[in-house]
């Protein structure tokens, strides 16, 4: 029986990586973005039924309404990845309140708003929540306060709701992407230096696929190197 999946902050990298695996999995797929132009694109290839919803995540009215029409269009949702970030590369003395808040925002608020609507859906059957985290999340980097501060937030987010969920069978983990993305749209001089997106997905996929008895609550993801 196919599972209904949303995204939460799907772009032209791992958002879409994220995409097509669980699609290739056999779930239904809600894709959500700010911009809605190029997730139309990317849930017409996908193979199995996928919704785009424009939705700021940071908005808890379009939140709800986008949940509601993946609800409608491909039923109850049982996976949640929260993905989106509010990347600001600025020092305390050059971040404004607004970039800072904004971060936050994006990156927290927005993964708890999405995981409150999804969670009515995941009480009955179970379900997966996800959260995309970074280095920063657990070593704040120098020059980008507001990045760090949000996800220094998601991922005690992600382990006060493991603790809160999971005997009511809801995995929740948090991942740490521990260094650079390879780039969808740029040559790189170094590639053997970054994620590849498409074998980090296989990691998001594994957690999905765990036996309730050996739920991971966290790790981390780099690229061999090395100087490792």
């Amino acid at each position: 029986m196919s599972r209904t999946a949303i995204i939460a902050g799907v772009g032209p990298g791992l958002g879409a990586s994220l995409a097509r695996k669980f699609a290739e999995e056999g779930c239904s797929v809600g894709l959500f973005a700010r911009s809605r132009d190029y997730v139309e694109m990317l849930a017409e290839e996908l193979p199995t039924p996928a919704v785009a919803v424009e939705v700021d995540i940071s908005d808890p009215e379009q939140v709800a309404r986008g949940f509601e029409r993946v609800r409608d269009e491909l039923g109850p949702v049982e996976i949640l990845v929260n993905h989106a970030s509010g990347a600001t590369w600025n020092g305390l003395r050059d971040c404004s309140t607004d970039e800072f808040e904004q971060a936050w925002r994006v990156a927290a608020y927005g993964g708890f708003l999405c995981s409150k609507e999804a969670l009515p859906d995941m009480l009955d059957n179970g379900g997966t929540i996800l959260f995309t985290g970074a280095t920063s999340a657990v070593r704040g980097r120098g020059g980008a306060v507001g990045f760090s501060s949000a996800k220094f937030a998601v991922r005690g987010l992600a382990e006060s709701m493991a603790r809160e969920l999971g005997p009511k069978g809801i995995h929740v983990a948090h991942i740490v992407i521990d260094g650079g993305i390879l780039p969808s749209d740029t040559d790189v001089d170094s590639p053997e230096e970054y994620l590849d997106p498409d074998a980090i997905v296989e990691s998001y996929w594994h957690l999905v696929e765990q036996d309730r008895n050996a739920w991971t609550l966290e790790f981390d993801l780099r690229p061999y190197v090395e100087d490792f």
